[in-house]
This record gives C-alpha cells, sequence and structure tokens, in this order.
C-alpha cells in the first residue's frame, strides 16, 4: 500500500508567473533563496514596503500571513499572484511542522505579519527558533516599523529606548506595570487601543510624572497625528484625544533634575546627617538620595561642617 503524503495546509489559492508590477510595468524575478524570510510590510501606507520584500514575496513558495486578506491587498497593488497560508496565535502550533517540511524540501518560505516586521508583538518567534535548531538559513528583510517611525518623529532622544509593548489591560496590573516601568531611565515606546489609551494616558501621568510624550495615531495612514506635550498637561489633552485607531506612545526619559533635591533639601540632608556622623558618611548618604553628583555633595559637605562648627 503506498504510502500518503500528509495534506498540505489550507491555503489562499492564487498563483501565477513569478513577477511584480511596479509603475504599470512587470518585472520577472527569480525564484528565491531556500530558507525562512521574515519581511517587513506596510504599516499603513501601501508604498513603504521594499523592493527586495516584494521579490521576496513574488519568489517565494509559501507566503505565510497572518490574515490572508489583509496580505493580499499588498500582493494585488503589485501584481503577485502567490498562494498564501495563515499562520497565527490560534494554528502556529499546527502549522510549524508544515512550514518546516516545505524548508526541508528546499522551498522558499516567506513569513509576514499583517503590518510591520514579523515577531515584533506578532507570531514568529517558536517558527524562527525551529529553523533555526533544524539547520534552515533564517533571512531578514528589513522595512516598516511602528516602533522606529513613531520614535523618529516624536522629538525625543533616541540614544536609548525600551520597547515595552502593550501594557496590561486591567487597570491593577497596567499601574503595576507602569511603576516598574519608571524605574527604567530611558525613552519608552508603547503600544496602546482606542478603547485603552485615554485611561493609559492618565494612569502615565500620575505614576511618571514629569516626562514628556509624544501620541503617535495611525501612522503612515491617512489620518496620521502626532501630539506632543508634558505628561503634566495629559488632562487638558484627553478631552480632544481622537481615539480611533492604533496608538504608539512615546514616553522620554526622566529630566536631569527629576529626581534630584533642591539646594535646601540637600543642605537639609547634610546637616542632618553631619549631626551624628563624619563628613564621609554624610556624603555618602547624601549622594545616594539626593541624585547630586558627589564632588557637589563633598564641597556643599565641607562648607557646612566649617559653617555650623562652634566659634
Amino acid at each position: 500500500m503506498p504510502l500518503r503524503s500528509s495534506p498540505r495546509p489550507k491555503t489562499d489559492t492564487a498563483a501565477g508567473p513569478r513577477q511584480i508590477l511596479v509603475a504599470g510595468h512587470a518585472i520577472a524575478v527569480p525564484k528565491a533563496p531556500p530558507g525562512l524570510h521574515l519581511a517587513a510590510t506596510p504599516i499603513g501606507n501601501l508604498g513603504d514596503v521594499t523592493l527586495r520584500a516584494l521579490e521576496t514575496l513574488a519568489g517565494s513558495d509559501m507566503i505565510c500571513c497572518e490574515d490572508t486578506r489583509v496580505t493580499r491587498k499588498l500582493l494585488d497593488r503589485y501584481g503577485i499572484a502567490a498562494s498564501l497560508s495563515p499562520y497565527h496565535e490560534h494554528n502556529a502550533a499546527a502549522m510549524r511542522p508544515k512550514i518546516l517540511a516545505r524548508l526541508a524540501e528546499g522551498s522558499p518560505v516567506t513569513l509576514v505579519s499583517d503590518a510591520g516586521t514579523p515577531l515584533i508583538s506578532d507570531p514568529g518567534f517558536k517558527l524562527v527558533r525551529e529553523a533555526c535548531a533544524a539547520g534552515f538559513p533564517v533571512h531578514a528583510l528589513p522595512g516598516p516599523s511602528s516602533i522606529l517611525a513613531a520614535l523618529s518623529v516624536a522629538a525625543l532622544p533616541t540614544d536609548r529606548f525600551f520597547f515595552e509593548g502593550f501594557l496590561p489591560a486591567k487597570e491593577g496590573a497596567r499601574r503595576n506595570r507602569i511603576h516598574e516601568l519608571a524605574r527604567i531611565g530611558v525613552t519608552l515606546v508603547l503600544f496602546e487601543s482606542g478603547g485603552r489609551v485615554r485611561d493609559c494616558l492618565r494612569d502615565l501621568a500620575e505614576i511618571l510624572g514629569s516626562r514628556d510624550i509624544a501620541i503617535c495615531r495611525e501612522m503612515t495612514k491617512l489620518h496620521e497625528e502626532v501630539r506632543r506635550f508634558p505628561l503634566a498637561d495629559a488632562d487638558a489633552q484627553i478631552g480632544r484625544l481622537e481615539t480611533r485607531g492604533e496608538f504608539v506612545l512615546v514616553v522620554g526619559p526622566p529630566s536631569d533634575e527629576a529626581g534630584r533635591m533642591s539646594e535646601d533639601q540637600l543642605d537639609q540632608l547634610l546637616r542632618a546627617q553631619l549631626a551624628h556622623g563624619s563628613v564621609k558618611d554624610a556624603v555618602a548618604a547624601a549622594v545616594e538620595l539626593s541624585g547630586h553628583p558627589r564632588r557637589e555633595v563633598y564641597a556643599r559637605a565641607l562648607a557646612l561642617a566649617h559653617t555650623d562648627e562652634p566659634e
């Protein structure tokens, strides 16, 4: 009795010549190299896709995507006739062995998300891990990213940033997580939905205090909007905030003065420490608690110790 091969996954069955359509011109493309290709797709404007991504999509034997309807719009825009296979959190465990089997045959397989770069708040990590473990090539095709797009227009420091993604939906868990993030002294990047963005903004303002924020809505889309203001003004801004769409929140780091004692507070602390300890001990305690540099604290401690000496 002949062995029966396992059935292929259900796919969008459109197929045709390997070509892309750019500015009305059909361009033939070769078959993509074997391996798993991670292709970034537009986060809104379909014109943001790279030529390399288009060539790889057209040259792939299998395209795995979250929603075939979304990815089909991109392929139709560029005249790419290729089959699509759904790959999302609900079917990933069943689909991974089938994708790995195609890779084992030497097929080029491309993974895309509905928008942006695969694996960034989207399915794919386990597939990439298993493909690497099996020795299959994995290729990154960089391109659109809502995180980098928001950082670039936020007018906030970008030399160091921390990507958090979506905060917890429940208020208590969200506030607890923001308290944890408050200890990270760099720019924060968050995702949020329209239904929760106002509550999230209130919590950020209350817990993070004097930081600045940029609210980036519908990046690269028709109704793109970026609003920048201090979190201290959040109450005034919330009433005017359009909540339709998708949001990236970029929260600036605490200022150099945030958490730093005033000079009067520093003097009070040093006097209290000097009253029952040495200058060395007083300086060590004050540096840790005041936020002032050691040289400044030491000079102030010496001045106070000399001033407070009995005549």
